[in-house]
């Protein structure tokens, strides 16, 4: 399996606000903790902390709800 997205790439996603932009600050592949939130991530099933651009805080998302932006 090849990696979906790097470092530095620039995504956005669709949030209860709407869309929203960001770049991915690095692959999750292992259970963590991000804000007192728990992310399951794995090898086989990654997920990725992203930064918004508009309010700079973190999340991680699973590829799948990701979109590449090209700029």
């Amino acid at each position: 399996m090849t990696d979906k997205f790097k470092k530095g790439d620039k995504v956005e996603w669709k949030s209860s606000q709407g869309k929203v932009e960001g770049t991915v600050e690095k692959k999750l592949t292992q259970p963590t903790e991000i804000k007192s939130h728990h992310v399951a991530a794995s090898k086989d099933n990654p997920e990725y902390l992203v930064k918004s651009d508009k309010t700079g805080s973190e999340a991680a998302h699973k590829p799948e709800s990701l979109k590449k932006v090209e700029d």
